[in-house]
């Protein structure tokens, strides 16, 4: 049996999507309708985070309409719960390793399509950053505290 200590982390990207109000982004999860969470995905060989989360924008929301503004400055870990380690993702990873981009929306919010190839949520809705944190799952919201410390104070507004 596969130890978690044995195990790397995924390269991820996080999307921290920001409107002209102020407000970001968060999409209600199709498998766990509980939570929402803002958008993230792998960082594919060869991607910067930037492109990856254009990229992820594309693919979960159905629109790369942003522009990059900041990065945090350092990686963000989270290991998975015990009841979902070697069930999501194949089973090759403990958790994901993940660089947070902030975006700023430059589209409308019609040319948010959550019909995407593979749907990842079923709606979604722009909150104030501190909201994000009590939204998203429980073993995640560590990261989501770092990340809200960093990049909400560089939300244009």
């Amino acid at each position: 049996m596969t130890k978690a200590a044995d195990l790397p982390y995924r390269p991820c990207v996080g999307i921290m999507l920001a409107n002209d109000e102020g407000l970001v982004f968060v999409g209600r999860r199709k498998d766990t309708p509980e939570a929402w969470q803002m958008p993230q995905g792998g960082i594919d060989p060869g991607e910067t985070p930037g492109q990856a989360a254009l990229r992820e924008l594309e693919e979960e929301i159905g629109t790369a309409r942003a522009e990059i503004l900041a990065e945090t400055q350092g990686w963000l870990r989270y290991d998975l719960p015990p009841d979902l380690l070697g069930k999501v993702w194949g089973g090759r990873w403990r958790g994901q390793e993940q660089k947070w981009v902030l975006c700023r929306f430059t589209g409308r919010d019609a040319d948010v399509n959550l019909a995407t190839a593979h749907p990842e949520f079923d709606a979604w809705r722009w909150v104030r950053p501190e909201e994000t944190v009590e939204l998203i799952v429980p073993f995640k919201r560590d990261i989501y505290r770092a990340v809200v410390a960093e990049l909400a104070p560089r939300i244009p507004r």
